[in-house]
């Protein structure tokens, strides 16, 4: 972040950026160079990545002037997987496996297409409350607001973070970022469709203070550092481990081991777990088991997003009275009857090292999921370019099927004996949609491009599916 400081020949506040900062303004005056601006623009993204970027400039008058960091960062979030994965065959280190990776990038967009349906509707009770009960007004634009909304969010993000995990209905949304059994850039990615939902009540609060604006803002900040501290290529960061959250501590959130449960809930700011006395260093000399204590093998983005809320309601009906089925709900996940709230250190379970999950299909199977995957990301650009001048109908029309075509993208990672049938069905229903619907802001020759692939795809998996082209032999079942 920029720091702000009081000039010693003046009693004026004077705005003191770091260097990266410094390079992504426009009006620098430090450097007298010029950049291009397409680098200017690259150095700028990346900064924010970190958190290093000039209040002056991210400091916004109105919600709807806020840029959507989170759609433009996903080049970055690219950039940086590549980088990740260059670094540990260069240490000679197992790379990223393609089959969590897409899940986990499928459960992001599974989070974007909520957004989308949802319309940014959780933020409207913060603006309610803003614009009737607010208790002053601080200026949208002074330093001191920026730098007050930054705290402040970083704050309510670790009481929303460590509900999650002691609240079981939460925790069945939350659980979804658990649910690697890796620990990569792409689980930064990895969250629930109805994240925003569990956690913005925790951050209400700040509606009698803050602007909705400076809010907004933070929230995407917060979130676009948490994405860099999902890797094991950085070991440690020295005396900056004592206040931030860095991928060292975050590593132990994410462990099964039993002195990294319920840890490090901290977004930016690591302070908070020492303050509240939920911090753990990581041990050297323990490897940390990444993963559910109780582990739900699948690359099903669908089933990995649900199964475990079935699981709550299921707890809830085999409750007696009303008393234990409201715990069921609301009580930490290793609640029991007759036990405390967050259950007793003794029920937990001690994980050990486990062979991770893995499905074996073939080279050219493994190259058909990343392109339709990538042309699935292609799709979800241009709706969320358009999501606001289409119906509500029409955008939950195309989140559906780009939810079902994820799931099956899934289904065929795991060599699903019916996903040959559902892949055909996918392809011919967007081929039948190219050629029934109007698509005017969409050149023709994209739309022919799509209806050609989509056809050769779907006829493929129809002849694979009836037997007629038998290739199953070269697929490898679950490793047990």
């Amino acid at each position: 972040m920029a720091l702000v400081a009081n000039s010693t020949n003046s009693s004026e506040y004077k705005v003191i950026t770091t260097v990266l900062v410094s390079l992504s303004n426009q009006n620098t005056m430090v450097d007298p160079v010029e950049f291009p601006d397409t680098f200017r623009k690259l150095v700028k993204g990346l900064a924010q990545m970190f958190y290093i970027v000039n209040p002056a400039e991210t400091s916004y008058e109105r919600p709807e002037d806020v840029p959507k960091l989170f759609y433009s960062a996903w080049p970055y979030f690219l950039l940086f997987m590549v980088v990740e994965n260059i670094l540990l065959w260069i240490e000679k280190k197992p790379t990223a496996r393609l089959n969590d990776s897409i899940t986990s990038l499928s459960h992001g967009l599974f989070q974007e297409c909520g957004r989308l349906l949802f319309r940014g509707s959780e933020s409207y009770i913060y603006l309610y409350l803003y614009q009737h009960f607010r208790i002053c007004d601080l200026s949208w634009d002074l330093p001191f607001t920026w730098y007050l909304a930054a705290i402040g969010v970083d704050f309510c993000y670790y009481w929303v973070h460590r509900a999650c995990h002691e609240i079981h209905i939460l925790w069945a949304q939350h659980q979804v970022h658990h649910s690697s059994e890796d620990y990569n850039l792409a689980v930064g990615l990895r969250q629930s469709a109805l994240q925003g939902w569990c956690g913005f009540s925790f951050y209400l609060p700040l509606a009698f203070i803050i602007p909705p604006s400076q809010f907004v803002t933070h929230q995407y900040f917060n979130l676009l550092y948490q994405f860099w501290i999902h890797t094991e290529t950085v070991q440690t960061l020295g005396p900056l481990e004592w206040i931030f959250n860095t991928p060292n501590h975050h590593r132990v959130h994410h462990g099964s081991n039993i002195y990294c449960l319920d840890t490090n809930y901290g977004g930016v700011l690591i302070i908070w777990d020492r303050i509240f006395g939920t911090f753990a260093k990581e041990r050297k000399g323990e490897e940390i088991i990444y993963g559910l204590v109780y582990n739900q093998p699948s690359f099903n983005p669908t089933h990995l997003q649900t199964f475990y809320t079935k699981y709550v309601i299921q707890k809830l009906q085999a409750m007696s009275s009303w008393k234990h089925k409201l715990a069921a709900i609301f009580y930490g996940p290793s609640w029991q009857p007759g036990k405390p709230r967050l259950g007793l250190e003794e029920d937990k379970i001690k994980v050990v090292k486990r062979e991770k999950y893995n499905v074996k299909i073939p080279l050219w199977c493994n190259l058909y999921l990343l392109i339709h995957f990538a042309v699935m990301v292609y799709g979800f650009h241009q709706l969320a370019l358009r999501h606001l001048s289409l119906s509500p109908v029409s955008v939950l029309a195309f989140v559906s099927y780009i939810i079902a075509s994820l799931t099956n993208i899934g289904l065929l990672f795991e060599n699903h004996k019916f996903a040959p049938i559902y892949e055909v069905l996918r392809c011919m229903i967007l081929v039948t949609a190219i050629q029934r619907l109007q698509f005017p802001d969409i050149d023709y020759t994209t739309l022919l491009l799509a209806e050609v692939f989509f056809l050769i795809s779907g006829v493929f998996w129809f002849l694979k599916s009836v037997h007629i082209l038998d290739i199953s032999s070269t697929l490898q079942t679950k490793m047990d």
